[in-house]
């Protein structure tokens, strides 16, 4: 049986969403998810930076451009969140797109918007070191 990659690290990010997700249900924007989350990574002890620029790499030469991710956790896991009706396949891009131009290897994509708590795991196939 193949282990998860950060398989710890993930099960408490996800974790703390669940709790946000129970605590609030569906319905808010998602910048009340963004900050009950901060919260609730912080009391959980997950190591967080919040609203984070990513350095672009374009054949390995940085980029003037940037992203900006809702966490970067661990320092090497990016969480992306949503509140929306269900995940647009231009949010599994986003992530992938986040995973090659910074050369992470693990992203998690989180919906607060469904009834139940939605995520997807996106792993980096292709880093470059």
């Amino acid at each position: 049986m193949t282990k998860l990659l950060f398989e710890k690290e993930s099960y408490a990010i996800i974790g703390s969403c669940m709790k946000v997700h129970n605590e609030l249900g569906a319905g808010f924007l998602e910048s009340v998810y963004h900050e009950a989350l901060e919260k609730e990574l912080y009391e959980n002890d997950v190591p967080f930076r919040s609203k984070e620029k990513l350095q672009l790499f374009y054949k390995d030469s940085p980029m003037n451009k940037f992203f900006v991710a809702d966490f970067i956790c661990f320092d090497k896991i990016i969480l992306e969140i949503k509140a929306s009706s269900f995940i647009h396949k231009s949010s599994d891009a986003q992530v992938i797109n986040y995973l090659k131009s910074t050369n992470k290897k693990l992203g998690l994509l989180v919906n607060f918007g469904e009834t139940s708590l939605n995520w997807k795991r996106f792993i980096n196939t292709n880093p470059r070191n």
